[in-house]
């Protein structure tokens, strides 16, 4: 691996600022604290910087030493209402919630990228680096866009990585075209008539209905979707009464859809709209349906792709791969993509403990390779 020297000789600093930011979570749309600190170590760098961009979103513009192309960096800040269970001497002080998903290190390693930009200043254009807020489900990247991101500070092409602890430490990986599914969430409501336990018969027991529904909506899957096609349709929650002796008047529902084709996501929510009219009229009882769009499928350019794959390969060799399977999970840097053409990929730190666990943990060794790729593709990108 040849991360830059420099970069190497204030890994110690990134290490601190990563265990700070991992011991002080803050949940979407409440990252004050964090972007505090990307602004004060973006304005000691000499970094222009804007606050507030999405609520809590920050951005930093950096002017390299010759004219050229304006290239976007984006890292996320949030964490996840998870309660940590490492028992690391750095863990969540904020009970309930925690960096499980590497955010900390994300916003780490662009502020890496951005102080060795900074002190070497040798690229052509200029660098935007941009601090979302709200990864994690709450539209994060849709509040900057609408808040005027790109009409701000134009970018012609933006990058953003995501760690991997199921890869090699140092294992690079990028997919070409659509490689992470898009994403709906949905809410179900449930109205019937409540009753003592005792006396079904004087119910429209809502809590029955919406039992059945779990099982119906699993066949939209298994019946109404060609088999060949990467889709998932998930029921993650049901909420339904509070006593044992009360039959509850609703109840309600909630997952998410996960798609690559989006005439299939439309004919999943048709499905599911039906079937909702169905047991209404069925059992006589409200059935209402909210399905709205989180994220939109994360679409690498390929062309861009390839200059990725380059520019890692500088750094770790053959270790830098391009990768052909889709990925079922979300990521709301597909919005961005969608407005400005650019590329994704994870770097790998083998930890081998999954995303979204109380038990993640991060390897703070991988910390320089995520910020030498991010300045790299500022240097080779910029006079492109």
């Amino acid at each position: 691996m040849t991360v830059p020297t420099r970069i190497q000789n204030f890994a110690a600093d990134l290490t601190a600022i990563r265990r700070d930011l991992h011991e002080h979570p803050e949940l979407g749309f409440q990252e004050i604290r964090t972007a505090g600190i990307v602004a004060a170590e973006l304005e000691r760098l000499g970094i222009e910087v804007t606050t507030g961009i999405g609520k809590t979103g920050v951005v930093g513009v950096l002017k390299g030493s010759r004219p050229g192309r304006t290239i976007g960096l984006r890292a996320d800040m949030d964490a996840l209402p998870i309660h940590e269970q490492t028992n690391l001497p750095y863990a969540s002080k904020t009970p309930g919630v925690m960096h499980a998903c590497g955010h900390d290190a994300h916003t780490t390693m662009l502020l890496g990228a951005a102080r060795y930009l900074a002190e070497t200043r040798d690229f052509a254009g200029t660098a935007v680096f941009i601090f979302q807020p709200a990864e994690e489900g709450l539209g994060g990247a849709r509040a900057m866009i609408e808040d005027g991101l790109f009409e701000r500070f134009p970018c012609d092409e933006i990058y953003g990585l995501h760690n991997s602890p199921f890869h090699a430490p140092g294992e690079v990986g990028v997919k070409p075209g659509p490689a992470m599914a898009g994403a709906n969430f949905f809410d179900i409501r449930v109205t019937g008539k409540g009753a003592h336990a005792a006396m079904p018969e004087s119910s429209v027991d809502a809590l029955m209905v919406a039992a059945g529904l779990v099982g119906q909506i699993q066949t939209i899957k298994a019946r109404n979707v060609p088999s060949a096609e990467r889709i998932v349709v998930s029921v993650t929650q049901i909420h339904a009464g509070a006593a044992y002796n009360v039959i509850p008047e609703t109840a309600s529902l909630a997952g998410t859809v996960r798609y690559f084709d989006r005439e299939t996501a439309a004919m999943v929510t048709e499905r599911m709209q039906a079937l909702c009219d169905g047991a209404a009229a069925g059992f006589g009882c409200e059935v209402t349906l909210e399905m709205r769009n989180v994220f939109d499928v994360l679409e690498n350019d390929p062309t861009l792709s390839q200059a990725m794959l380059a520019a890692a390969a500088e750094l770790v060799g053959e270790q830098a791969q391009e990768k052909s399977e889709l990925v079922m999970g979300s990521e709301d840097f597909a919005d961005m993509l969608q407005v400005v053409p650019g590329a994704y990929c994870t770097v790998g730190h083998g930890s081998g403990v999954a995303l979204h666990n109380p038990g993640y943990v991060f390897d703070d060794a991988s910390l320089p390779l995520g910020a030498a790729l991010m300045a790299r593709m500022v240097e080779t990108r910029g006079a492109a």
